[in-house]
């Protein structure tokens, strides 16, 4: 039955994957939003540190020319992706980070994420082969292990490494809608274990993330679609604005990457943020606002967006690998 599964999952055409993802990272959402319903417009304690660690003294005031959310819309929301956008640099960067710190990885296992990565800064595209090595590696390793156990590692890195990462003016951006009592959301292809504890930390309404398929609390070894990248993203937002009943043209969404063209496509404020060269383009062509928070030389090219997907299925590796000595050690 298992194999059969797994056919069947390769069968589907890369468009079916990606809306299979956004569904379930937007199934996802709503669960915790039901479970822990809390008003978007009242930021956790943490949000409020971020802040202050971001720019001591103030908190950062939002770029001038944004449009102005109308307040209590209950049919308004703001999506904000991460890497780059939010985070200066990867998430999944700083989970692998955090694993070698703990003794999970070792040099090798990094220089080997490091080569990945730098293929993909170089060539700006994604290597089929790479991806499907990545993916096959990494869910082979967390096939089996505790969702508890990957929750708490994530929950100890990030505690350490968010507020010091942050993007002053994303952050007033974010806080922006949170104070016009919108819900904002954090859409990612990190996965969603990640992504919950930095939209948790940000004061966020929630976040969309890559779904890994668990059954009876622990990892099955796949992915549930695809990983939340590009299209899945904004069938990710538009899944989710039809459970919520929101009107993607009074919403707003925020983005550094050309992958996400789709999702900055759907909405009625698309900003793009701290932009790659396609995109930077692309949001001229369109009349897009743009809002760069990089300071001196403008950033080169750090390749992100075309790292997005095998930074993902490395930082999987990484974990199932602390997961897989955690239990050995225990």
């Amino acid at each position: 039955m298992a194999v059969l599964r797994r056919l069947t999952q390769a069968r589907r055409s890369t468009g079916e994957r990606s809306a299979l993802a956004g569904e379930a990272a937007a199934e996802a959402a709503e669960a915790a939003l039901r479970a822990e319903p809390e008003p978007a417009s009242a930021p956790a304690p943490q949000a409020a540190d971020a802040t202050a660690a971001a720019k001591p003294g103030r908190a950062p005031k939002a770029p001038a020319e944004n449009h102005t959310p109308e307040p209590d819309d209950p049919r308004a929301a703001a999506f904000f992706d991460c890497d780059n956008t939010i985070l200066r640099g990867a998430a999944i960067f700083y989970l692998g980070v955090g694993l070698y710190r703990r003794g999970f990885l070792t040099r090798r296992d990094i220089a080997r994420f490091a080569w990945q990565q730098a293929w993909f800064r170089l060539h700006g595209a994604e290597d089929p082969d790479h991806i499907s090595d990545a993916r096959n590696t990494a869910l082979g390793i967390v096939a089996g292990k505790r969702t508890a156990d990957l929750e708490e590692i994530c929950e100890e890195i990030f505690e350490e490494v968010v507020a010091d990462k942050i993007w002053p003016g994303t952050r007033a951006l974010v806080q922006m809608h949170l104070d016009a009592g919108q819900r904002v959301w954090l859409v990612t292809a990190a996965p969603l274990e990640v992504a919950r504890i930095i939209a948790r930390r940000l004061g966020m309404t929630g976040a969309l993330g890559t779904v890994a398929e668990a059954r009876d609390g622990q990892y099955t070894g796949r992915l549930v679609g695809d990983l939340l990248h590009g299209p899945a993203k904004a069938a990710a937002v538009g899944a989710l604005a039809r459970r919520e009943r929101l009107d993607l043209d009074r919403c707003a969404a925020y983005s550094d990457s050309a992958n996400d063209i789709p999702m900055l496509s759907l909405v009625g404020h698309p900003y793009v943020v701290n932009p790659d060269g396609a995109l930077r383009r692309h949001a001229r062509a369109q009349g897009w606002r743009v809002r760069d928070f990089r300071t001196g030389r403008k950033a080169a090219r750090v390749g992100l967006p075309a790292a997005a997907a095998v930074g993902v299925l490395a930082g999987a590796t990484a974990a199932g690998v602390a997961l897989h000595r955690r239990r050995r050690r225990a």
